[in-house]
């Protein structure tokens, strides 16, 4: 009887191996086959991805105008952040006017000014906040006060489709002038006369 019971284990025995060595074998063809691959894809996909360099932001090319010593307006390309919308594309561009031309041309605006806000209605209509600097930080003759509204102006309307004309506001209020010179209570239209040919 002992050696019967004997018998039985060592058949037991046997067919687990004979299970174990199937399913290594199975194991084996699964990750050496076209499963691995789908093991790897999953794997790859479900893994978080290892900080490296940062996406590019995208950009958009604006036209800005600059003026020179005779205060005529001058073209010159920038690229800008793009998105996400018109107004703060609008602001980025305003703060590369400020920022000065890379091709020798002046800044029609002081050094300091900032944009506060760049406001767009449906009606075409763009206001533009500036901080105090644009009318603090030098004194205007008429020609150069004339130029920096259309630099401004022209910047807007030459870039952005949704705007027609332009406001500009002094820390969110009505102002007279920048330099006393060119009556700000009425929106402007571009106007691309001063622009050097």
């Amino acid at each position: 009887m002992a050696a019967k019971k004997k018998g039985r284990v060592s058949k037991q025995a046997l067919i687990l191996s004979g299970l174990a060595l199937v399913l290594l074998v199975l194991v084996i063809l699964f990750f050496s086959g076209g499963g691995g691959e789908k093991v790897k894809r999953f794997v790859e996909a479900n893994t978080p991805k290892s900080p490296g360099a940062p996406e590019k932001p995208a950009t958009r090319v604006v036209t800005l105008f600059f003026v020179d010593s005779e205060d005529l307006l001058h073209k010159e390309t920038r690229e800008i952040t793009a998105g996400p919308t018109d107004a703060d594309e609008a602001e980025r561009a305003l703060t590369e006017l400020v920022r000065g031309s890379e091709q020798g041309f002046d800044s029609p605006l002081p050094p300091g000014t900032k944009v506060r806000q760049v406001f767009i209605g449906r009606d075409g209509l763009a206001t533009v906040d500036f901080s105090r600097e644009i009318a603090e930080g030098f004194s205007y003759g008429s020609t150069s006060e004339l130029a920096a509204v259309y630099a401004v102006v022209d910047t807007l309307v030459s870039n952005f489709k949704a705007v027609k004309k332009v406001v500009l506001l002094v820390e969110g209020a009505e102002r007279e002038t920048l330099g006393g010179h060119v009556d700000l209570s009425r929106a402007f239209f571009p106007d691309y006369s001063l622009v050097a040919r």
